[in-house]
């Protein structure tokens, strides 16, 4: 599959990844410092503005006029030049102001302590401050009372520069630390993903000739990648078993189909060697057709074997099959070949009853008649086959179904290889029993797709037992006349 020009790789990914988180709060500290040092720049200046305003407070001293007034003493003021300020009485007559400030209105709202003017293009922060004088407090009377306003303001050009200044110094360090831990970021990500590379480096090797994988040990020992390697593993192992299954498969059947094609052609070359009677015709033709036929056989096979291992069918949905009523068939139809071999043949069936498999009808057949026929070949004369079902003893169990005979048995050294294609425990009797060693393989198949298991148990010269078991079909009528027979 080819490779798209926009994809990136992982190591990319993350260190872009990274380096954005690293950007976007690197933003927001800078954010979160302004915010930070605003409120702590302007706090210090307000109460700066108090402090001066409370120092022109001082200021406001008795007038000794006949009114008994107050005024405001600029002689002990010594305040910076760029500052404002302007003080008026509680009629709103100005006791004073810087020369620098035209002044404001003063405003009639006491809750607002903070104005904002600007001055001479400048920007400027104002507190307004009331304040009270008692005017002649030896008085009998104890003085007068006299109210008075001061705003005072000093531009706020310095703290926000003290502000830009803290926020830059914020800004540098963190592009700096952005630009110092990025590289660092990157080469640990490279060495953190280097049993990763080193994983697909081993797996890429891995070709249809040559199956040798062989996982880097800091792949194995890496959390995140022990699953993957394991199920690369066994991926693998399967693929191989795959593989090699089909070769072996290729080969044994053209050798096979050679075989009996050679054998085809050799009795019809037989025939034309010489002239021969009509007698001899008819013999040669006759064993030429047998011939055909067994060859004809071993192709049936061959695609009914392809035909249950097609990939995939383990996920079908499959009707429920009858298991009873197939058996009960198969025997019907093997009766004939039981009493011309005098081999008698056994269930434990009731003519009545259902055990639902999941398989299809034509599946479930070519299971029990393989199994049975491959019996009743192996059976010497006055003996007996028996075929059994085993009920599940609880609903949603599996089901038992077993084929013995009593025969020559299966040597111990070719038992772990009967179910293997074109596999003949005695290649001498293949061909008077017509088997090509494919019966058992098929029956394996059948089974392993349902979901199911298939055994052989059998010693030399004792008795041969196949064991299969089957899940229970899903059919609600049978399942619930299962159920009623158990009970």
């Amino acid at each position: 599959m080819p490779i798209s020009r926009k994809s990136r790789s992982i190591t990319f990914r993350l260190i872009t990844a990274v380096l954005a988180v690293e950007l976007l709060s690197s933003l927001l500290v800078g954010f979160l410092s302004l915010g930070y040092e605003r409120h702590i720049h302007f706090e210090a200046f307000e109460a700066m503005l108090r402090g001066r305003a409370y120092t022109v407070m001082g200021a406001v001293q008795d007038a000794e006029d006949s009114g008994d007034n107050i005024m405001l003493d600029k002689a002990d003021l010594h305040l910076p030049k760029e500052d404002i300020y302007e003080v008026y009485d509680a009629e709103g007559r100005r006791l004073g102001r810087s020369p620098n400030w035209q002044g404001i209105p003063v405003p009639q709202d006491n809750s607002r302590h903070f104005l904002r003017a600007d001055v001479m293009k400048h920007h400027y922060r104002v507190i307004v401050l009331h304040g009270s004088r008692i005017v002649d407090p030896g008085d009998p009377g104890g003085g007068k009372l006299r109210k008075f306003v001061v705003l005072y303001g000093a531009p706020t050009e310095r703290v926000w520069s003290a502000i830009r200044g803290a926020v830059e110094f914020y800004a540098l360090s963190s592009i700096l630390l952005l630009a110092a831990t990025g590289p660092l970021i990157a080469w640990l990500l490279q060495r953190g993903l280097l049993p990763l590379r080193q994983l697909a480096t081993m797996a890429s090797q891995v070709s249809a000739d040559s199956w040798e994988f062989s996982p880097p040990a800091s792949a194995c020992s890496t959390p995140e990648l022990a699953p993957l390697t394991t199920a690369l593993e066994n991926v693998l192992q399967r693929l191989e078993r795959s593989f090699t299954q089909q070769r072996t498969f290729v080969s044994d059947a053209a050798h096979e189909l050679k075989t009996a094609v050679a054998v085809v052609k050799s009795s019809l070359q037989l025939l034309v060697l010489r002239p021969r009677t009509a007698a001899e015709y008819e013999a040669g033709i006759d064993r030429t057709l047998a011939d055909t036929e067994r060859l004809e056989d071993l192709v049936v096979k061959m695609l009914t074997l392809a035909r249950v291992e097609q990939a995939g069918a383990a996920q079908e949905m499959r009707p429920a099959t009858d298991l009873a009523q197939c058996l009960r068939e198969s025997l019907a139809e093997l009766q004939t070949v039981a009493e011309l071999r005098c081999v008698r043949v056994t269930t434990n069936l009731s003519s009545k009853q259902s055990v639902p498999v999941a398989l299809t009808r034509e599946d479930c057949t070519l299971l029990i008649s393989n199994l049975l026929l491959n019996a009743l070949q192996h059976s010497p004369p006055d003996s007996a086959v028996q075929a059994e079902i085993t009920l599940p003893r609880e609903s949603g169990g599996t089901v038992m179904f077993a084929v013995e005979d009593h025969g020559e048995g299966i040597d111990s050294a070719a038992l772990p290889h009967i179910f293997e294609r074109f596999y003949r425990g005695d290649p001498s009797r293949a061909r008077a029993t017509g088997g090509a060693g494919l019966g058992l393989a098929i029956c394996k198949a059948i089974v392993e797709r349902a979901g199911g298991q298939i055994v052989i148990a059998s010693r030399r010269g004792e008795a041969t037992k196949v064991t299969v078991q089957l899940p229970l079909g899903k059919n609600p009528v049978a399942n619930a006349a299962l159920a009623s027979a158990q009970s």
